[in-house]
C-alpha cells in the first residue's frame, strides 16, 4: 500500500463511503481505485487527486498533503544514480534489495534522516 493509498482509503472510512460507490462518483472502475489503494497502479494524475479532493471536500493544506502523498506515492521507483558516487550507488541497490526486510522502525529513523518524516503523514 503507498501513502495515497492508505490516506485514500483511511479518508473512506471516515466517511462510510464504500469504494464502489466512490468509484462510481468519480467515473473510474472500482478494480483501478482498489489498484490505487493497494499500491499496484503508479501514482494518480493530478486531475484524479483534485477530483479527490472535491469529493472529500478536502481544501487547502489538507489537498496539498494528498496531492504530495500522491507524489511520494510511485510503487515502482526508479533510482537514477549516473553520475553519482560509487557509495551512491551501493547504497541504492542496497535499499532496493533490503527494503522489504526493513520494519516501520527503521523506515522511520531513515525517512528521518533523510528529512523526509513529513512526507508520511498526511
Amino acid at each position: 500500500m503507498t501513502p495515497f493509498g492508505e490516506k485514500v482509503r483511511a479518508l473512506r472510512a471516515a466517511h462510510g463511503v464504500t469504494l464502489k460507490d466512490m468509484a462510481a462518483e468519480l467515473q473510474i472502475s472500482s478494480a483501478y481505485l482498489s489498484a490505487l489503494e493497494h499500491g499496484k497502479r503508479g501514482r494518480p494524475s493530478q486531475g484524479l487527486v483534485r477530483q479527490i479532493c472535491e469529493y472529500f471536500e478536502l481544501i487547502w493544506d489538507e489537498a496539498d498533503a494528498l496531492l504530495r502523498l500522491a507524489e511520494s506515492s510511485n510503487p515502482r521507483v526508479v533510482v537514477d544514480t549516473a553520475g553519482l558516487s560509487p557509495a551512491a550507488t551501493a547504497l541504492a541497490n542496497r535499499l532496493a534489495t533490503d527494503i522489504a526486510t526493513l520494519d516501520e522502525r527503521r523506515i522511520a529513523a531513515l525517512m528521518a534522516i533523510l528529512g523526509e518524516d513529513k512526507a508520511s503523514k498526511g
